[in-house]
């Protein structure tokens, strides 16, 4: 039987200096710390923000996630808008103003550059090598905060997108990159006349997502496609595409035509085993105890809410059970086959959990299903 392997989507909540931790991702890999030394006040945002990255990183690791993605606690928009070169912020959104390049060394991702800088210290703490995912947000995604969406955005985003791919990819005796994961959040749910079917800027975002995944797979790292929705059909197209993964429920998980689909494009999915949507853990849960009009259940969704934020109630009572993760991993394996199967994880980031603690408690259930079911 194959081995399921686990990885999480990324974002976790963050403890601690938010600014700081900010500011030592922007000047990580700039001159600055080198010109003054380490011991000038201008490095302390630095090594902050390294021992961040690198706790988040061994507690995910330690709570027995195989593949890790790199902490995502900056925001997974404008962390990549930020280190673009011609565009302009407004109050409404993003122009761009100039044609789009990298400005200068900005194609290294801190975090992944703190996690290789202490590969080796990672690896005595483990006592093996490990193995990294990196999640870069998509053009559509990006391309969905700018005001002057046109044909072309696609193109010009994915140019400089697929510098971060090549940038952040390495390999040692220590670690290396597994997986790079594409998300796409935005796409698929909204009617958009820029992807109208026969449409230029269709093709053109078909051609956005196969260069960028053309240049992970070409340097050995799988690639993966994250999705919220996947009405639109479009990504089947990809060829360079390995993975496929959506939320939880999302009806890719349990259509005859997804398989047949998967055999003939040789394409795998993620199973995402658990919802991560923190608003809607508490709605069920209260609704699994009682049956409440609209109105009601806000109210009682408020005050879960309040009782958290006052430590008298524990986020992880919202939890889902083991119970139901290994339900999904089953119903999704014994539909697609182990061999399509070849990841499992939470279906989403847990950016927005009450707490740190909280959100590692999911990613230990989820490692525990996975490797209980592998022993089954």
């Amino acid at each position: 039987m194959s081995k399921i392997k686990s990885y999480d989507v990324g974002s976790m909540p963050f403890i601690g200096e938010f600014d700081k931790f900010s500011r030592g991702a922007i000047i990580f890999d700039s001159i600055l710390p080198l010109l003054h030394g380490m011991g000038h006040p201008s490095y302390e945002p630095v090594r902050y923000f390294e021992e961040r990255v690198i706790k988040g990183f061994l507690d995910k690791l330690e709570a027995g996630i195989n593949i890790p993605n790199y902490p995502q606690f900056r925001d997974m928009n404008t962390m990549f808008l930020d280190s673009i070169d011609g565009i302009e912020k407004s109050e409404n959104g993003y122009l761009i103003v100039k044609s789009l390049s990298l400005r200068s060394e900005m194609a290294k991702i801190p975090e992944v550059q703190a996690i290789k800088r202490n590969s080796r210290t990672i690896y005595e703490k483990l006592g093996s090598p490990f193995k990294i995912k990196i999640c870069i947000t998509g053009p559509y995604t990006l391309s969905s905060l700018f005001l002057d969406r046109r044909i072309g955005i696609f193109r010009e985003l994915s140019g400089v997108l697929l510098k971060f791919v090549s940038g952040n990819i390495h390999k040692d005796k220590y670690s290396k990159v597994e997986l790079i994961a594409i998300d796409e959040p935005a796409f698929g749910f909204l009617s958009d006349p820029l992807i109208d079917y026969g449409t230029e800027g269709r093709e053109e975002l078909l051609k956005a997502w196969e260069n960028i995944f053309h240049e992970a797979i070409s340097r050995g790292v799988s690639s993966c496609l994250h999705l919220h929705n996947t009405a639109d059909e479009l990504f089947w197209e990809i060829k360079s595409l390995n993975i496929i993964e959506s939320h939880a429920e999302d009806p890719i998980y349990e259509s005859k035509r997804v398989k047949q689909l998967l055999e003939k494009k040789d394409k795998f999915l993620k199973a995402s085993i658990c919802i991560t949507d923190f608003d809607r853990l508490i709605r069920e849960k209260i609704l699994a105890e009682s049956h409440l009009d609209e109105a009601t259940l806000m109210q009682r969704v408020e005050k879960a809410w309040a009782g958290i934020k006052q430590g008298i109630i524990d986020p992880k009572d919202f939890l889902e059970s083991v119970e139901t993760m290994k339900k999904r991993l089953k119903k999704i394996v014994d539909n697609y086959g182990i061999e399509r199967v070849p990841y499992a994880g939470p279906e989403c980031g847990m950016r927005s959990f009450p707490n740190y603690e909280c959100a590692l408690e999911y990613l230990k259930r989820v490692s525990y299903i996975i490797k209980d079911f592998a022993q089954a």
